[in-house]
């Protein structure tokens, strides 16, 4: 006997289809519960079911050996029309089971049992159900084991739904901001070679790389994996980048920068620095056209990263008695980083050295 339809049968399948678990692979979390069923219970089979449109879908199976049936031939289609539990003693004397072909043929099923699995709004998604070939009778312990165990079958598939809105989201927030530093950059571009003062554009040409370093950092943060640390080669070298493009003709910049994972405070601090100190070289240490070389190195011993950034320059001719906004900018930076600091310039070039925690 064929099962009516659900009541809610519209939205029931809505909210199947938005937990997007049909016809996904196999998954051992899953295959866990079932197993622990049938031993509970008893139970040569047990699936985790899903009632679809037209057929019954299996995410977990033991015992049967098919993935999915007909709806003509699901028990559990019975299941999600009571109140949350359905056994069947002995199929061959139950008017919704008797002429089942999984009852009458092989695998002549003559018992079921199931737990329905219900989404937190109440509508019946399938059942966590337990089969045999003779008939039986469970144990109030046994049934309230299915049932417990059908809440966590559930449990996964809410973590697993909030998990991917939640990427859809985050994605949704990278596309929002990334266009948003865009266009502050590109405004910033803009505005620079529009002014008539050198000391205007040098000024909005460092509040553009500083837009762009951002833009770097959350990109690097959106890549990372779970624990949220930024790869400092990689982040290192997206700065310099910016930072060449705005560099004096003739003045060349080098990254010399190993693998190590560093906090997002950490870069963010790392990125002003590096902005800072090529805008105090660009400036200063390479007068009237004189080319020249700025280097970022870095060392790590597996627990500090030793970083330095050095020019062959002129120096910054005064600007290291600390009353310079750019080098005060520095220095904070650093301290925020918990970095040990050290800047010293003269006529044969400029050289800051950091040393920073890190995960090398």
């Amino acid at each position: 006997m064929k099962a009516d339809s659900h009541p809610a049968q519209a939205a029931r399948l809505a909210a199947l289809r938005d937990y997007d678990i049909l016809d996904t692979a196999p998954e051992e979390m899953f295959d866990d519960i079932i197993r622990l069923a049938s031993e509970i219970c008893e139970m040569p089979m047990s699936l985790i079911s899903f009632v679809d449109a037209e057929r019954q879908w299996f995410k977990a199976e033991t015992g049967l050996g098919t993935q999915e049936t007909p709806l003509d031939q699901s028990i559990c289609a019975h299941a999600i029309l009571t109140d949350g539990f359905l056994e069947v003693r002995d199929t061959q004397l139950d008017a919704r089971t008797r002429d089942n072909p999984l009852v009458t043929e092989d695998p002549n099923l003559r018992f079921y049992a199931g737990a329905v699995l219900f989404t937190p709004q109440g509508l019946p998604l399938g059942t966590l159900c337990v089969l045999d070939d003779k008939p039986r009778e469970l144990t109030p312990l046994q049934r309230q084991t299915l049932k417990v165990l059908a809440k966590q079958v559930m449990t996964q598939l809410d973590l697993r739904r909030a998990l991917r809105e939640a990427e859809i989201l985050r994605r949704e927030v990278d596309h929002r901001v990334k266009n948003s530093l865009q266009s502050v950059s590109s405004l910033t571009r803009l505005q620079a070679r529009r002014a008539d003062s050198p000391d205007t554009r040098h000024a909005l040409d460092l509040v553009r790389r500083r837009v762009d370093t951002v833009a770097a950092l959350h990109e690097a943060l959106y890549r990372a994996e779970s624990d949220g640390l930024v790869a400092m080669k990689p982040f290192v070298e997206k700065v310099a980048a910016l930072i060449r493009g705005s560099a004096p003709e003739g003045v060349r910049i080098r990254t010399d920068v190993p693998d190590a994972d560093i906090s997002p405070s950490q870069a963010t601090g790392l990125g002003i620095i590096l902005n800072e100190f090529a805008s105090n070289s660009f400036k200063h240490a390479f007068p009237e056209g004189r080319g020249g070389m700025l280097w970022i190195t870095a060392s790590c011993n597996g627990e500090e990263v030793s970083l330095t950034c050095a020019d062959d320059g002129v120096g910054f001719e005064g600007e290291s008695d600390g009353k310079s906004l750019g080098l005060k900018v520095m220095e904070t930076s650093a301290h925020q980083m918990k970095a040990q600091y050290d800047l010293s310039t003269g006529s044969d070039g400029t050289v800051l050295k950091l040393a920073f925690p890190a995960d090398c």
